[in-house]
């Protein structure tokens, strides 16, 4: 099969993927640290995604099955994120701004574990590792439009929608204040911040929770304790 980005000029490059999956994208930014590492301009996208996959676990069963994947953004996110050079990422610094790559790797996550939801599927360092950034199932496209770009920066502007072999056309519908947004209502940003520190912070310590709790609540500590409060052991 093929994948085609289609630009703002009109422009496209096309490139042999193994499985029909195609990313269309205009462009707006908003990122909240919850994806754990993407750039905020991918919120939107990242949100309408989490919700597609929990409305359809059957998304899961197989990539083979996705014929195309359909993501619209306003054009500021669009010229950064959507930048025909991050089709290709070679590096971490342009994979975490890659729209492509990020949507990839977190379908990626959900083909390969069969689970669904900000947790599960949540992006950490190991995703933009040498072996991550090849991995086969990196593949997508995006492009754009004015109604979007009008709703930026009230909110972040998305739709994704998917073109599924069994599922048929299947869509997030208008995503305007993702997961970290200042205007979302959705009451999760605590628990998922709380389990992103967690999966980032055991990268470092051997107890997590422990390292949350100390540096929770210090309007209440004492200036010898704020003195100390970073002397703790980090594990190799």
């Amino acid at each position: 099969c093929t994948r085609t980005w289609a630009g703002s000029e009109g422009s496209t490059i096309t490139t042999s993927v193994p499985v029909d999956c195609v990313v269309a994208a205009p462009a707006m930014p908003g990122k909240m640290g919850v994806a754990a590492e993407t750039a905020h301009q991918s919120a939107g996208a990242i949100q309408g995604l989490m919700d597609l996959l929990q409305a359809n676990p059957q998304l899961t069963e197989s990539p083979d099955d996705l014929k195309r994947i359909r993501i619209t953004i306003y054009e500021p996110a669009f010229g950064i994120i959507g930048d025909p050079a991050k089709r290709d990422p070679r590096t971490r610094q342009s994979a975490d701004h890659s729209m492509v790559y990020i949507i990839a790797t977190l379908l990626r996550k959900a083909f390969q574990s069969k689970q669904v939801g900000w947790k599960p599927l949540m992006l950490v360092p190991d995703d933009y590792s040498d072996q991550a950034l090849v991995d086969p199932l990196t593949r997508s496209l995006i492009d754009g439009g004015e109604e979007y770009d009008a709703k930026y920066p009230d909110g972040i502007p998305t739709t994704i929608e998917f073109e599924h072999r069994t599922l048929g056309e299947l869509s997030s519908g208008l995503v305007m204040y993702p997961e970290g947004h200042a205007r979302n209502e959705s009451g999760n940003l605590d628990d998922l911040l709380a389990h992103k520190f967690g999966l980032l912070a055991s990268l470092g310590v051997s107890d997590s929770a422990a390292l949350a709790a100390r540096m929770t609540d210090l309007r209440g500590r004492t200036p010898a304790e704020i003195d100390e409060l970073y002397q703790f052991e980090i594990t190799p």
